[in-house]
């Protein structure tokens, strides 16, 4: 186990409309340095069917597609020691302050991408903010018993927002 900080800036800008959160960065997405970057997670090709476009695949691509429908991304968790990429080998939480995002952007509803993310959010920040998250299955390929098809079914909830 070691202790870990964040090493990616949150992605949003002042058109932001929802707020994603991971819990906190893969071993593959801490090297990558961008979110959702191992070549397993279902997190852009679920984004996509939802959203009705094509899976992006560059950083650029997604920078732009997550600009266009008004979504931002971030991780609950600031640092924390960590075993891997294993949710739940976390400890010592540093949580992230997500006052700025909520200060420049007009976010309508926050979602957590999976149950570790969500847990993390309601513990940390929701005492501080007042505000729900909408917990989501998580697209992690450690979640396995959820296909895509029903990963899309429950993400398609964002389509209220974006």
């Amino acid at each position: 186990m070691e202790t870990i900080l964040h090493p990616i800036p949150p992605l949003y800008d002042a058109d932001s409309k929802i707020l994603i959160l991971g819990s906190f960065p893969s071993v593959k997405s801490r090297e990558g340095r961008f979110f959702y970057h191992h070549a397993q997670n279902r997190f852009w090709r679920v984004l996509s069917l939802v959203l009705k476009t094509r899976v992006p695949e560059t950083i650029e691509e997604k920078k732009r597609l997550l600009h266009s429908r008004h979504i931002a991304l971030w991780d609950v968790i600031a640092s924390c020691t960590i075993t891997g990429s294993s949710d739940s080998s976390i400890k010592n939480v540093v949580p992230n302050d997500l006052s700025r995002i909520l200060g420049e952007a007009d976010i309508a509803q926050i979602f957590c991408n999976g149950g570790a993310s969500h847990r993390f959010y309601q513990k940390y920040q929701k005492p501080g903010l007042g505000r729900d998250a909408i917990r989501l299955p998580s697209t992690s390929p450690a979640n396995a018993a959820w296909s895509l098809e029903r990963l899309t079914a429950e993400w398609n909830v964002l389509c209220t927002y974006v």
